[in-house]
Formats: C-alpha cells, structure tokens, sequence
C-alpha cells in the first residue's frame, strides 16, 4: 500500500514515537507498505523551526534529505499539476501544507497517516 506521512507522523515516527496510534505504528512497520514523505514537509518544517514552533526538530530540519531517506521513506515531489489541485480544494481549510499533501495523496492514490481530521474535509483516505 502507499502511505504519505503527515508532517507530524514523520516527526513523532523519529522523535517520539510513543506520541504514533498503534494503527500508525503498525503501518510505518508493516514492509508490504510504501512510505512517502512530501516534500511540502520539507517546507512546513523548516517554516516552523525558524518560527520557533518545532522545538527539537532543529537536526531534521539541517538533515532532511538523510533523515528521510535513513528511514526508508521516500521522497515525493510536488508538480505543478498537484499544487495547482491543491490550491483548488473546496473548504475553508487555509494550511497550505494541509492542502498540499491532501492534494498530493489524491493525486496519487495514497492513504495519508494522520492524527489530523481536518484532512478528511478534503476526501482523502486517513488512517490513524
């Protein structure tokens, strides 16, 4: 199955993974799966160490590209197809790293790993 980590499951799968449902545990562990990593992430932390808002992730904001790949994630780009989807998703919903990586788990068929129900406003598939 291919799976798109949310922002915060990529950073407590490393960080803190008691802080990951069993289901999403289970799911990153699984070997059968795929696991994504958006490059929209890349830009939601790096925005929000530099806001002082990711406390602790200073080391997977300066080691990225390592970080995720170590992992055995794989990265996913962001077309302009997908990003011009994203900025045309229905709802009030203004979290343009939301609607990015809704967009992108559309896009590509992906169950998207996440704590955050807003997503499912957007008709993704999410598990957590």
């Amino acid at each position: 199955m291919k799976l798109l980590l949310d922002t915060h499951t990529l950073i407590w799968a490393g960080l803190a993974p008691a802080e990951l449902s069993s289901s999403a545990r289970a799911l990153l562990t699984d070997e059968a799966n795929r696991l994504f990593v958006s490059t929209a992430t890349a830009w939601e932390i790096a925005t929000k160490v530099r806001l002082g808002k990711l406390p602790g992730a200073e080391r997977l904001e300066r080691e990225f590209l390592d970080q995720v790949t170590g992992a055995g994630y794989e990265l996913l780009p962001i077309s302009a197809a997908v990003a011009l989807r994203a900025g045309r998703l229905a709802g009030d919903h203004g979290d343009p790293f939301d609607r990015m990586i809704a967009a992108q788990a559309l896009a590509e068929d992906m169950l998207v790993i996440s704590k955050d129900t807003k997503l499912d406003a957007f008709g993704v598939r999410r598990l957590w």
